[in-house]
């Protein structure tokens, strides 16, 4: 994809990895960038630094009203969406013992905010015959996310329900690509060391954590290729290798480091 002159939507736009696509895709001369948030204050800061092109909304992405309305005003605004992305997630930090309400919020968040989003937008793109779905899925969702059961089970589908779009609208003009970074420097990283979370120590012991700057510039290549799977650190690569090779060894590996960081 090039970006010139397109129209994109970034969900979770006010800060970390949204925040950088934002920025990044209105510096690859986007013609409007449509920067949506829970928090609208943080969106409108986002959108003031970026400049005219950039405009704030607020948006529960739990919400499919308020989602078809985001797409539906897009629309109306700029004509058409060119890049739709499906970027707010949210993480636990525990495992089977949270909450019902926890696990619901996890899953709405993480996977039917990704439905809801491609429900609204797909018949658009489908009539113009092209359009492309970036989806912000994390490592978790092709490997585990150690100390967090439920990111870890909606990740894995938010992955499956990307590959599913892939596989089904690919020969529609429809370009789908699942953004899956392991650590990135964010506030939802810095707040699970900060708690002791298990999962977020075990990110900050497994490799290099990225800036949301970094994670951008490997979106921008990965649309650019028109990728499937977008993985920031391309260790990744390897590591789901190995899962794949060999899962007690994987496991093994993994409980290994654990009782390390918990000893």
């Amino acid at each position: 994809m090039n970006l010139t002159d397109r129209i994109v939507v970034v969900t979770g736009g006010a800060g970390g990895i949204g925040a950088a696509l934002s920025r990044r895709f209105a510096a690859e001369g986007a013609a409007a960038v449509v920067i949506a948030d829970l928090n609208a204050d943080a969106a409108q800061a986002v959108a003031d630094g970026i400049g005219p092109v950039a405009h704030a909304t607020a948006l529960d992405v739990t919400d499919e009203a308020q989602v078809r309305a985001l797409v539906d005003d897009t629309e109306r605004r700029f004509g058409r969406i060119d890049l739709f992305c499906a970027n707010a997630g949210v993480t636990t930090g525990g495992g089977v013992e949270i909450d019902d309400a926890a696990w619901d919020r996890a899953w709405r968040v993480n996977v039917l905010a990704h439905v809801y989003s491609t429900r609204a937008v797909l018949p658009g793109m489908l009539a113009r015959g092209g359009g492309h779905l970036l989806h912000t899925c994390s490592a978790a969702g092709v490997l585990t996310a150690v100390g967090d059961a439920a990111y870890t089970a909606t990740k894995h589908a938010s992955v499956g329900f990307a590959e599913w779009l892939a596989i089904t609208y690919r020969d529609r003009g429809i370009r789908v690509s699942a953004l899956c970074p392991q650590g990135v420097d964010t506030p939802m990283l810095a707040d699970g060391i900060r708690d002791g979370h298990l999962g977020a120590r075990v990110i900050e012991a497994s490799g290099a954590v990225l800036t949301p700057d970094q994670v951008a510039d490997a979106a921008i290549a990965g649309l650019a290729e028109e990728r499937f799977l977008i993985l920031p650190h391309p260790e990744v690569a390897d590591y789901a290798r190995r899962r794949a090779e060999d899962p007690d060894g994987w496991q093994a590996g993994l409980r290994k480091l654990v009782r390390r960081l918990t000893a």
